[in-house]
């Protein structure tokens, strides 16, 4: 397919996958590199991906084995196909944009904006152009530097990121954000494990996962609940593939049945290419979307009923009594779940249910895994507070092969939020920052990503700098959101290729065009390295190898050096042209400020860089009486009306976050389309439709506003009854701003109530 071709719509539906990754991967993922750039190229970016002297996947965060155990091939598909998009040579120049205007630009797909290549000079879209035009770099940070010296207040400036951004610019953004005088510092993680990391910190005392890699390998039984490996993180099947052939079990919950899960093919070895391969689930539980809470709760039930009939053998009690609180307030409350709730909240059977307590029983260390399944859903903290409930109960928090798990989705996101990416840093951590540098952070609470499109929306901000994303396709409320960018005086995006984000324009617009994780960076002090944070707090060093893909391009701490250099001048004292010439002198600061980095440059510089230390694991809590945290959660769940379904929004497997890197979905079946919509055959029936019939998807909220996605194709596809999914971002428009979970604000992406109606005529 030509580059300048937006795809065309050509449905067709093989049967779901059985098993994931084997041969077909590998081919795929060749297929892809080679359709971007040279054989060369892509062996250099492949056999440098993940490796102790070469660079980190842009991808996902699961981590890589200790060095000394990792493959040549240290990649899934979906890295290989992430890096080689982004080490295309394919080119964006400003005779591109003087051909396509903005408007024609946002007619496009997402498929097609990302595969015109890489960005090669700054642009600028000044008010009332129609079209970017090359601009200076000088020029450039001039007329942001001048605009954000000219608000009002600070607060109308928001610094968004996602998690693509490597430690050291996370830590300068941060700085300059909080130099400058605003906490306004909304990042991906608002969007995606929020959940998480406030039902963890109320719980035990900190918003990071407790377990290794080690861990998931040598664990009894690990719990895989909402989230899709085999697309999201791929290298996460190696790791429960070794879980397995050291004897422990695996519990998979899921709406969809996942490829992945069911059987895994390791491409690298014998058993994967000519075997069968890995059987990964040993129950895989079809749960209906938000069931999750009614789930745990009725496994809590059954451990403490078990403790009835065999006091002293089930529960931990040394543990309880030594390092909890709150057991007797919990356990009077879980002695009142409802057995008809938990089955009609769930779907399950209470044989199926009954099965996996007895391998709980039979487990000495259990691990719960998770992912967006858990967090996008209204109750998404009460979930999550009960999974660490359960837990909790046969002390499966801080001893080996046990503990919390999110798996989270894009390379460096945990690294962002330490770093303090974060609207609501603690104070301990202004004061550090305030002492290092001189000057006095702002302690008002920032604006998270929910929050910064009202604040757009509402005229309350109007200068947006996004840092390596795509802001308008990863939020909700689509047409809001593009609404609210517009109101902006200036918008401003920091990237390395063409997406969504930057056809939706501020009066004045700029694209900074920035290296890649894949390029060389050479400044004044030299070639450098940068470091990034995976899901399980490993922190090492990562290393480009290609030749940047223009002379133009800066990297993203020397963006945010020259920005701040430019807006702030000398006050505070903070020498930004020192940090960019030189990213050790950041890591020194970094040093200082951020606990558990203490030395990072020498420790940084070991092969496989360093972990930093998590309390949980020495039986330290940071909780408000120093002990883990039982908690009441009430029972709920989504409510859904008759005639209509519960959707939940997910990716493609040939897809990254927000871009699609082809228009199939290979696992489930799907090829050629995107604007598909995958809904049980007996449903169908009920609402009396048929496979491949066009509807609209249709939601209206409380706030009475009805919000459609247009022309989608039904295709009958074994979800649990109920419920049905179709692909972000082209359904985010269904999820309405202000539906977000209680408590962490994220919005509930998993759980839309729609109804499905006949699709208007072809025009």
């Amino acid at each position: 397919m030509s580059t300048m071709e937006d795809p065309v719509d050509d449905l067709s539906v093989t049967p779901p996958k059985q098993w994931a990754t084997g041969v077909p991967a590998v081919t795929h993922a060749l297929e892809y590199s080679l359709e971007q750039t040279s054989v060369r190229r892509t062996a250099l970016t492949l056999l440098n991906i993940n490796q102790v002297k070469g660079f980190d996947c842009p991808g996902c965060a699961w981590p890589e084995p200790a060095p000394g155990e990792r493959h040549l091939n240290e990649y899934c598909e979906n890295g290989a196909k992430h890096v080689t998009d982004e080490a295309t040579t394919r080119r964006v120049t400003a005779d591109f944009f003087r051909r396509h205007s903005v408007a024609e630009l946002g007619t496009r797909s997402d498929y097609w904006l990302n595969q015109q290549g890489r960005l090669t000079e700054p642009m600028v879209k000044r008010p009332g152009a129609e079209h970017y035009e090359p601009i200076g770099w000088d020029e450039a940070f001039d007329l942001l530097a001048g605009e954000l010296r000219g608000l009002d207040s600070p607060d109308q400036a928001l610094f968004y990121t996602s998690g693509r951004l490597n430690n050291e610019a996370a830590f300068l953004l941060q700085l300059f954000a909080r130099a400058y005088g605003t906490n306004n510092l909304p990042d991906c993680s608002n969007l995606c494990h929020e959940s998480s990391g406030y039902a963890m910190q109320e719980t035990l005392g900190t918003g990071k996962g407790s377990v290794s890699l080690d861990d998931i390998h040598h664990a009894d039984l690990i719990f895989v609940v909402g989230q899709n490996p085999g697309t999201n993180h791929p290298r996460m099947l190696s790791a429960l593939e070794e879980t397995k052939r050291n004897g422990g079990r695996v519990v998979a919950l899921n709406p969809l049945p996942e490829a992945g899960l069911l059987r895994f093919k390791h491409p690298q070895k014998a058993r994967g290419v000519v075997g069968r391969g890995t059987q990964i689930a040993d129950d895989f539980l079809q749960i209906r979307p938000g069931g999750d809470l009614a789930l745990f709760q009725a496994l809590n039930l059954l451990l403490l009923e078990a403790e009835d009939r065999a006091p002293g053998t089930v529960l931990d009690q040394r543990f309880i009594d030594a390092s909890t609180s709150g057991f007797a307030d919990f356990a009077e409350h879980a002695r009142k779940v409802s057995w008809d709730d938990v089955l009609e909240a769930t779907g399950l059977t209470r044989e199926e249910i009954e099965r996996v307590h007895g391998r709980v029983l039979e487990s000495r260390s259990v691990i719960v895994c998770w992912a967006m399944g858990l967090t996008q859903h209204k109750h998404g903290v009460p979930t999550i507070r009960e999974v660490v409930n359960f837990l909790l109960l046969r002390g499966n928090i801080g001893k080996p092969g046990a503990g919390v798990c999110p798996v989270r989705g894009h390379s460096n996101v945990q690294g962002d939020r330490t770093m303090g990416v974060w609207e609501r840093m603690p104070d301990a951590f202004l004061d550090a920052l305030g002492r290092e540098f001189g000057f006095t952070p702002p302690t008002r609470h920032g604006l998270d990503s929910v929050d910064a499109i009202r604040a757009m929306r509402d005229g309350r901000a109007t200068f947006f700098l996004g840092v390596a994303g795509n802001f308008v396709r990863a939020t909700p409320d689509s047409a809001v959101t593009e609404r609210a960018m517009r109101r902006c005086r200036l918008t401003a995006h920091i990237s390395t290729k063409l997406n969504r984000s930057h056809t939706v324009c501020g009066e004045t617009a700029l694209i900074l065009p920035t290296l890649g994780r894949s390029d060389r960076d050479v400044q004044a002090g030299g070639e450098q390295f940068v470091t990034v944070e995976d899901s399980m707090s490993e922190v090492h060093a990562s290393r480009g190898r290609l030749a940047p893909a223009s002379p133009h391009l800066l990297s993203e701490v020397a963006l945010i050096s020259r920005l701040a250099r430019r807006t702030l001048g000398d006050t505070p004292s903070i020498p930004w042209e020192e940090f960019e010439a030189d990213y050790g002198t950041v890591r020194d600061r970094i040093a200082r400020v951020v606990p558990g980095f203490e030395d990072f440059n020498a420790r940084v510089a070991e092969p496989g860089g360093f972990r930093l230390p998590n309390p949980v694991n020495e039986g330290v809590f940071g909780t408000a009486t120093g002990k883990a945290t039982f908690t009441r959660n009430a029972f709920t769940r989504p409510v859904v009306p008759e005639g209509h379904l519960l959707l939940q929004t997910l990716r493609s497997h040939d897809q990254w976050n927000t871009v699609p890197y082809a228009m199939n979905d290979r696992y489930r079946g799907i090829h050629n389309a995107r604007r598909v919509v995958l809904v049980n055959p007996a449903d169908l029936a009920a609402l009396g439709l048929a496979d491949r019939d066009r509807v609209d998807l249709v939601t209206v909220w409380h706030d009475g506003v009805e919000r459609r996605a247009e022309d989608f194709r039904v295709v009958a596809y074994p979800t649990t009854p109920g419920s049905a999914a179709s692909y972000y971002p082209e359904t985010n428009v269904l999820v309405p701003l202000d539906s977000v979970a209680d408590h962490s604000n994220t919005p509930t992406s998993k759980s839309v109530v729609v109804r499905l109606e006949p699709a208007g005529p072809d025009e």
